[in-house]
């Protein structure tokens, strides 16, 4: 089979996460350029140019990877757009409420737009959302994440709950205490004296009995000190991180654990990454990208790049189409409103239901 190609747009941070995907996967996913208004930024070895109709004869792409700051993203994604090409948007698809209307408004109908939201396609999640659907804990009614931030938080909680784009109530608050803090995105710091972080805690209040809680930490991804943790409650049962409990029967909660093969272990010479995920002894996540020795983040960035291949040449589904990453964001910004006022925050049908 031939490998899913893409082009990018932007040379910053972003897009080297995509060009290294290619890089692991050559046989996968192909790069087959970069468009951006610094070509001199773009890594060697890559077709670099300014425009989109230069890269464009030279080679059409099976879609285009939007890797351009916040601001720039809705004019990207109209552009790519307008030439004709599905674009793979970053999250979030605008900056603001205001921003995704307009954005919506303008290629919301084109059908050509996906997002970047990559967390239910790691391994962890991929197997934790396998779980549920599968009614292991019953029907779900409430998922907590302690992990991400804001949207890919809401990505979470809407995927693991099974919604779509119901009408949310969000009640958020947030606290600052001091936190000692001592690895960042780029890297250690020298003096991890503890200084002030913001702690958000809200509440997603979907109806019927279902909600979400959102908790997140500056810097929670990286800082070693404090642990991700994500859980969903279900009518049966309950998931907290790689543990189940259920009731099987009268009188017999059972309990099971998510085992992860990882390879290269002790005297395991089939590599060094994770094989596969199981529960009670049936496989319910396969590395597809095994060979490759990309982390669990890196996993979901590649399985959305070469979902959205697949979706471009009419072969599978929309992985995430620009409807889905909007309502993320709108309810990520409610949260932030709420947070700010103190008051609650309704999202409603919104322009994209």
């Amino acid at each position: 089979m031939a490998p899913t190609t893409f082009a990018v747009v932007g040379s910053g941070k972003r897009s080297r996460f995509f060009l290294r995907m290619a890089e692991a996967a050559p046989d996968r996913l192909r790069a087959v350029g970069i468009v951006s208004r610094n070509p001199e930024r773009a890594p060697q070895g890559v077709l670099a140019v300014r425009t989109l109709d230069e890269l464009l004869a030279h080679e059409r792409p099976d879609f285009v990877a939007a890797a351009v700051p916040w601001p720039q993203m809705p004019d990207t994604a109209r552009a790519v757009v307008a030439a004709g090409l599905p674009v793979l948007v970053e999250t979030p698809p605008a900056p603001d409420l205001d921003g995704l209307r307009s954005l919506w408004a303008d290629v919301g109908a084109s059908g050509l737009v996906q997002v970047a939201e990559q967390y239910l396609l790691m391994p962890g999640h991929a197997a934790r959302l396998a779980a549920v659907r599968g009614g292991i804990i019953g029907d779900p009614t409430a998922v907590h994440v302690c992990s991400t931030h804001l949207y890919h938080a809401v990505s979470l909680v809407r995927g693991l709950l099974g919604l779509d784009m119901d009408d949310v109530t969000v009640s958020a608050r947030a606290f600052s205490a001091p936190l000692t803090d001592p690895l960042g995105f780029d890297g250690w710091r020298p003096d991890p004296a503890p200084q002030p972080r913001t702690r958000t805690i809200a509440t997603l209040d979907f109806g019927d009995g279902r909600h979400g809680l959102y908790d997140f930490t500056e810097n929670q991804w990286w800082n070693p000190l404090l642990a991700r943790r994500i859980s969903v409650r279900g009518t049966t049962g309950e998931l907290v991180d790689d543990r189940i409990v259920r009731l099987v029967e009268p009188q017999a909660p059972v309990e099971s654990q998510f085992v992860y093969r990882r390879l290269g272990i002790d005297l395991n010479l089939e590599g060094n990454e994770l094989d596969h995920v199981s529960l009670d002894g049936r496989v319910l996540y396969r590395n597809p990208f095994r060979g490759t020795r990309l982390s669990e983040d890196d996993i979901g960035v590649a399985a959305i790049l070469e979902a959205t291949g697949a979706w471009a040449r009419d072969e599978a589904p929309a992985p995430y189409p620009l409807a889905q990453g909007c309502q993320d964001h709108a309810i990520s910004l409610a949260i932030g409103e709420s947070a700010r006022t103190g008051q609650d925050v309704r999202v409603a049908k919104e322009v994209w239901v």
